[in-house]
């Protein structure tokens, strides 16, 4: 099973999220083809009503720790409950440029 496949399938069990996005984001950097090593998480949840930032990304981290010590590198989590996504316009901010070995350097 792929890194994202098991993120997904992970966070899925423990979020119950009403949306999630696990986004392979390997491309935008210089890394071989094929390898799952920068990755995009977007989860909507009521579990993180009433947790500030820090522990919904240790939530996330906890459940994903595995693929933390293997094969991922970089992690952008963007953390919502129902309430925040909507008020967000259900879009969260892009994750933020590769500061090193991005392929989009000149």
């Amino acid at each position: 099973m792929s890194a994202i496949t098991s993120i997904e399938v992970k966070l899925t069990k423990a979020l119950d999220p009403s949306h999630l996005e696990v986004i392979d984001e390997s491309y935008l950097h210089n890394v071989e083809p094929g390898r799952e090593s920068h990755v995009r998480i977007v989860a909507i949840s009521n579990l993180f009503d009433g947790l500030n930032l820090v522990k919904r990304h240790q939530l996330i981290y906890s459940e994903i720790q595995e693929e933390i010590d293997g094969p991922i590198h970089a992690l952008s989590i963007h953390t919502f409950t129902e309430n925040e996504w909507i008020e967000k316009n259900e879009k969260a901010e892009p994750s933020p440029n590769c500061l090193g070995g991005s392929k989009n350097e000149n």
